[in-house]
């Protein structure tokens, strides 16, 4: 990808490596509140301290920020910048405003607003927080488990979560979620295949309009995103990890469908293409 001309979001915050004690560590009173835990309500001491240790320290400003060096978060951070960009002037066109998500790097666990968050997990977006976070060794998983390797595949990661960002400021999600309260099982899973779909294409109009603005995407990398999209798909998911697919389970849609949401996007550049939620077919 080319970011060599793409300014480095601000809204990235690292709460990788904050284990210790002491400020942005686990302090003493941390300590005595996870051995009362033990005692008196039999919770594994170590669940309270994991979590501390990665709660981000507020009084360090640095240590919200990636290291210059690290070239990795470098890179997301660039992609985020790159979406901020692009959302805003879609919003902007629609006579709105985007108010852009954080996106928090972390490493096995850490709180979220919805919830704890862990790299077994992959990359989430929380909308009680409005974060996208991200356990950058996902991006192994991507390329030696999933076989999806590659920068425009890494950036399609962090543009599908951006996109359920912008389904929360649209109103999507809680309309979404919502419909999915009382319903059945099967029913709730079909919404969810709908809006992660929805996500797929609006991370493909952020591919598009990125790409006219600036020329991001380099021959063939295009591929590597369909590739991605494909690789996470539920079918080759189950298949790979219970040995059968059960499509009626199925919260994120096929290889196929997510393929075809991404690329419609990418085609297009026109959210209006994305309403999976009116398609008859996806």
């Amino acid at each position: 990808m080319r970011l060599d001309n793409q300014d480095e979001s601000s809204n990235v915050e690292d709460r990788r490596g904050r284990g210790g004690i002491g400020r942005g560590g686990v302090g003493v009173g941390t300590i005595v509140i996870a051995l009362a835990a033990s005692y008196f309500f039999g919770i594994d001491p170590s669940v309270i301290l994991g979590l501390a240790s990665n709660t981000p320290d507020p009084s360090s400003a640095t240590a919200h920020k990636p290291p210059a060096d690290d070239e990795m978060a470098r890179f997301v951070s660039k992609v985020l910048g790159s979406t901020e960009t692009t959302w805003e002037q879609a919003f902007r066109e629609a006579g709105t405003r985007y108010q852009a998500p954080k996106l928090v790097l972390f490493s096995g666990t850490t709180p979220t607003a919805c919830g704890t968050g862990q790299s077994a997990m992959g990359p989430f977006y929380c909308p009680s927080d409005q974060k996208v976070y991200i356990d950058l060794s996902f991006y192994r998983d991507l390329k030696e488990r999933f076989h999806a390797p590659g920068e425009f595949a890494q950036a399609y990661v962090i543009a599908h979560e951006v996109g359920h960002h912008v389904q929360n400021l649209l109103g999507i999600s809680d309309k979404v979620h919502t419909a999915q309260q009382g319903a059945s099982t099967v029913r709730a899973n079909a919404l969810s295949v709908r809006l992660e779909l929805q996500a797929d294409c609006f991370a493909g109009v952020w591919g598009h309009r990125a790409d006219a603005a600036n020329k991001i995407i380099e021959p063939g990398e295009i591929e590597q995103a369909l590739n991605a999209a494909s690789a996470i798909g539920d079918d080759r998911m189950q298949k790979q990890t219970q040995g059968r697919i059960a499509p009626e389970s199925f919260t994120h849609g096929s290889s196929e469908q997510r393929v075809r949401w991404f690329k419609r996007g990418m085609d297009s550049g026109d959210l209006r293409q994305c309403d999976t939620f009116k398609a008859a077919s996806l």
